[in-house]
């Protein structure tokens, strides 16, 4: 039988993290194509979308979707565990839902270096919920649609 894995002694391993990074960018390319072509406020990311924000408006009232992440926030020991704790309810109903993907820290902005942070999938999907349900990511709808005239 072999060892139990320490993640304190796991090897980093590059092409591992090659990987991950490539699925990331294509999730983010993937649904900033959708956002070109449908408004945020009328798409749903999930089946799930309706809970999903009602659990996530019930456990972090105060998230405003406008405002920007503060990734220090987001991944100090209280916000990790507060997030750890309302994302575990998804573990046997979301595939993938701890998977890392890549969020924009502000509704206004295109994904770019500076715009954003590394999270999870649950994450994405409680942030980028709650901006589509308040509109805010329509103008990315917008902008292609005049683009394309």
């Amino acid at each position: 039988m072999s060892k139990p894995f320490d993640p304190e002694q796991a090897q980093n391993l590059e092409d591992m993290e090659k990987q991950f990074a490539v699925k990331a960018v294509e999730h983010l390319m993937t649904y900033w194509a959708i956002l070109e072509k449908v408004p945020g406020s009328k798409l749903r990311l999930t089946k799930m979308d309706d809970e999903i924000y009602a659990h996530f408006k019930e456990e972090f009232p105060d998230f405003d979707p406008a405002a920007t992440l503060i990734e220090d926030e987001m991944k100090s020991k209280a916000g990790k565990e507060k997030w750890r704790n309302w994302m575990m309810k998804y573990e046997k109903t979301i595939h993938d839902f701890n998977f890392g993907t890549i969020i924009r820290t502000n509704p206004k902005y295109e994904y770019d270096q500076d715009t954003t942070i590394f999270g999870v999938r649950m994450q994405f999907y409680a942030v980028e919920i709650a901006r589509n349900r308040a509109g805010l990511n329509d103008w990315v709808y917008e902008k292609a649609q005049k683009a394309s005239s």
